[in-house]
């Protein structure tokens, strides 16, 4: 099938890319590169359209490429850059991506596989671990969009007659994330270790996450590919909870590190637990993650290991 993945260039985006291309499928990609790295498509059989979500050259995009599907990643990721500008959050996660839509509808685009947040979308709960029925509050205007993309997803695809499905991720983790600014702990740490340099932990260490490898990430979205007949929002996590100071303890035992982390203060507002349920996604899309957290730190680690040699 021809496969349009927005952000394709980025961390998690770049895997789902891997994931269709190991199937067989064409895949072009729509990346603005403010944060996607053109290197992890280098070599791959991929044609890399450098572009904001929101240019109205996007359209022209569409018409070469005549995708049947769009796999959607692309996304303004920063918490923190929601809450100082959440008008530019806004005007990437909601406008572009309703720009993008417009072009799924004129382009008779079949299914569309939204990427969602699940921690953001959910914000604090006393339903731990969380299903899909559970409120959404989301605590940041990063999490607002999100969550207002899965309604518009929805809404437009019953209106033009496209399949639509949402994954909720959890914390996902692996090898390509980037350590620099709002980055996934694992990354940090990694990084941080892979200097020798012992990881600083905010806070008592006690808050938890559901931390899911990338490559399980990607797995869903084949999965949700494999079943357009499926639609709604999905969980994609492991129902695990891990808390930050166990995470520690098994990323030091991976990269052979026994001193002890630094300790700084918690950050206000911090979400304390978070954790998905991700029955529904094994029900109806067939789909488990098959990594564990301690083989996932180890290849992450690996991969850190390796980039910090070249």
């Amino acid at each position: 099938m021809r496969i349009l993945v927005t952000g394709g260039a980025g961390f998690i985006g770049s895997h789902v890319v891997d994931a269709f291309l190991a199937k067989g499928h064409t895949v072009s990609v729509v990346d603005s590169l403010a944060t996607g790295n053109p290197a992890w498509l280098s070599g791959k059989p991929v044609r890399l359209h450098a572009m904001d979500l929101r240019a109205a050259r996007l359209a022209e995009v569409f018409e070469a490429e005549r995708p049947e599907i769009v796999a959607h990643l692309a996304a303004q990721a920063s918490v923190g850059r929601s809450v100082v500008d959440p008008a530019f959050d806004a005007s990437v996660n909601v406008l572009g991506g309703l720009n993008l839509l417009d072009c799924c509808r004129r382009a008779g685009v079949t299914r569309v596989i939204y990427s969602s947040s699940g921690g953001a979308g959910y914000g604090d709960t006393d339903a731990i671990p969380t299903p899909e029925s559970a409120p959404s509050l989301p605590a940041s205007p990063y999490g607002v969009s999100k969550v207002a993309m899965e309604h518009y997803v929805a809404a437009l695809g019953a209106i033009h007659g496209w399949s639509t499905v949402s994954l909720r991720y959890a914390n996902v983790y692996g090898p390509r994330q980037n350590p620099a600014g709002e980055a996934g702990v694992i990354a940090i740490f990694c990084d941080r270790l892979v200097q020798g340099q012992p990881p600083a932990i905010n806070g008592d260490g006690t808050q938890t996450r559901d931390y899911t490898y990338v490559e399980d990430v990607a797995a869903a979205n084949l999965a949700a590919l494999g079943r357009p007949q499926v639609q709604g929002a999905f969980n994609i996590g492991t129902g695990v909870e891990t808390s930050v100071n166990e995470l520690f303890a098994r990323l030091a035992r991976a990269a052979g590190f026994d001193g002890p982390p630094t300790r700084r203060p918690a950050r206000p507002g911090e979400q304390y637990r978070s954790c998905l349920d991700p029955a529904r996604a094994a029900d109806e899309l067939g789909w488990r993650p098959t990594v564990s957290l301690d083989d996932g730190l180890a290849r992450t680690f690996e991969f850190f290991k390796k980039e910090a040699g070249r």
